[in-house]
C-alpha cells in the first residue's frame, strides 16, 4: 500500500532527527561534522550537512540551500553546484538536494499543478533558478495563508527556512504538522492536498524535480 503523503512526511523529519543528534542551534547535526541524509530514493538524495563538510562528501551537482546567513550568501539563497568546488561556499548549516541521473527511458508525463498554479490566499512564489534538472522557487505562506486542493505534478523537496505549523488536509484526514528551520519535506508526484498555516508566517525553498 503506498504510504500517505503526511506520514511520509512526518517520518522524513523524524528520521533527520533519529539520525543525529542536536547541534548547539537546536537543529540535527552529527558531532563529527558529518552529513545526514534525509532523504534517498530512486530519484534525490537529500543531506542536512555544512557548507564546511560537504566538500569532503562524495556528492554529483545539485541544489544547496543555506539554512542560515554566511558571509557571502543569505539564507534561502538557493544555487547549484556543478560540482565539489562551487558546493560549499559558506561554512554553515545547509541542506543539499542531489537529483539523481534518470536511467529509464522517456519521463513519465506530468498531470497536475506546480509550485504557485493552485488557488491560495496569502501566499507568494519566486522562480530563484530553473535548469533542465530542478527548479528552485522562494515560497512563503502569511499569517492564516492557504493553499487549494492540489496534485503534485512533480516530486518536489520542501527546505523549511522559518519553521511554523501547517494543517494539512489529504485523503480526507486533517492534521497539524510542525516544522523546525532545517527540516525536509517530500511531497510526491501524483499526491493531492490542500494546506492552511495556523502559526506564524513560514519560509521555505520549494525544489521540484523535472525527472
Amino acid at each position: 500500500m503506498e504510504m500517505d503523503m503526511q506520514v511520509l512526511k512526518t517520518f522524513l523529519a523524524a528520521s533527520a532527527m533519529l539520525a543525529a543528534g542536536a547541534g548547539s542551534s537546536g537543529q540535527p547535526a552529527r558531532a563529527d561534522g558529518r552529513a545526514v541524509v534525509v532523504l534517498d530514493n530512486a530519484k534525490v538524495r537529500v543531506l542536512k550537512t555544512t557548507g564546511a563538510a560537504l566538500a569532503g562528501v562524495a556528492h554529483g551537482p545539485g541544489v544547496v540551500v543555506p539554512i542560515e546567513d554566511g558571509p557571502t550568501r543569505k539564507k534561502g539563497e538557493a544555487y547549484w553546484a556543478a560540482g565539489k568546488e562551487s558546493s560549499g561556499s559558506d561554512p554553515g548549516p545547509l541542506v543539499f538536494v542531489e537529483p539523481k541521473p534518470f536511467t529509464t527511458g522517456a519521463p513519465t508525463s506530468r498531470m497536475g499543478s506546480k509550485p504557485g498554479d493552485a488557488p491560495f490566499v496569502g501566499m507568494s512564489f519566486k522562480t530563484l533558478f530553473e535548469n533542465e534538472t530542478v527548479t528552485a522557487i522562494r515560497a512563503r505562506m502569511d499569517v492564516s495563508a492557504r493553499e487549494g486542493l492540489h496534485t503534485h505534478a512533480s516530486d518536489t523537496i520542501v527546505v523549511h527556512l522559518s519553521g511554523g505549523a501547517i494543517e494539512d488536509t489529504a485523503n480526507g484526514t486533517t492534521r497539524v504538522n510542525r516544522w523546525k528551520p532545517g527540516d525536509v519535506e517530500l511531497e510526491s508526484r501524483g499526491s493531492s492536498h490542500s494546506a492552511r498555516n495556523v502559526g506564524e508566517a513560514i519560509d521555505v525553498v520549494l525544489v521540484a524535480l523535472k525527472r
